[in-house]
């Protein structure tokens, strides 16, 4: 099982960069795409049939806002649009598939970088997501948690960590969340196979050209596994040569 996660910022502004010709070289038999922007309807879906995927949307009540994806080489068994949390499902943050006794979630977190408001409900969403996985694990322990996750963990995920210890996203109580789901039984799927790779960021800041020329990124886009899946962990890798968005695809192959 072949696993991408990628943040499209736009869907269709992404197919005009070039990402049904990339779907075409089969990265993946699954690929989960975040702020996707754009209603089911509103997209190509013929593209990416034509290119061997079945795709299953889940999109924000405001138009051109949020919106989650998955794409599949393989019908899944179910799937399962939101997560019973009112604001997130409104949003269009959390649609999950199950392919027998896996579950794939695909996530897009909130961010809180427009303000205190929307920082204030980041906490909110992490702390109802986390009790939302913790009741579904007891009934489908091997889960993937896939997405943009608007967290860069620790220092070495992040190009200037000092200047950007008060940068939402890399707030003491963000990694602080993060370190304790992480302990809680789910495994980094990128970190488990390289612990100390450096300069490994999915997304690169759009306001300056040379930010992604100069590697000045963030890892926040990560796949999660719970540690029943830990063994099947074959390998896991970010692709920032993939340039269809302000983030780059992220890999994991499972056994």
């Amino acid at each position: 099982m072949r696993i991408i996660s990628y943040n499209v910022n736009g869907i269709r502004a992404a197919i005009k960069k070039g990402f049904v010709e990339w779907i075409q070289t089969n990265p993946a038999d699954i690929i989960c795409l975040q702020e996707t922007k754009a209603n089911q309807e509103d997209i190509d879906t013929e593209a990416f049939e034509k290119a061997g995927y079945h795709s299953y949307c889940f999109s924000a009540q405001k138009k051109g806002y949020s919106g989650v994806m998955i794409m599949s080489r393989k019908k899944p068994d179910a799937v399962h649009y939101g997560s019973n949390m009112e604001q997130s499902d409104f949003e269009g943050r959390v649609i999950r598939a199950d392919y027998g006794d896996i579950t794939v979630i695909n996530a897009y977190y909130p961010s809180g970088t427009s303000g205190d408001e929307r920082q204030d409900y980041k906490y909110v969403w992490l702390n109802e997501f986390q009790e939302f996985l913790n009741t579904l694990k007891k009934e489908r322990p091997k889960l993937i948690v896939v997405g943009d996750y608007n967290i860069a963990h620790e220092a070495i995920d992040i190009h200037d960590p000092k200047g950007n210890k008060k940068s939402s996203g890399f707030l003491p109580e963000e990694r602080e969340w993060m370190t304790q789901f992480l302990a809680s039984g789910w495994i980094d799927s990128f970190r488990h196979l390289h612990p100390e790779t450096t300069g490994a960021y999915s997304w690169w800041s759009q306001r300056f050209p040379s930010v992604r020329l100069n590697n000045k990124g963030w890892r926040i886009d990560y796949i999660c596994v719970t540690k029943a899946l830990e063994k099947q962990i074959k390998s896991a890798a970010i692709y920032p040569d993939v340039k269809h968005s302000d983030h780059c695809p992220i890999y994991v192959e499972i056994k």
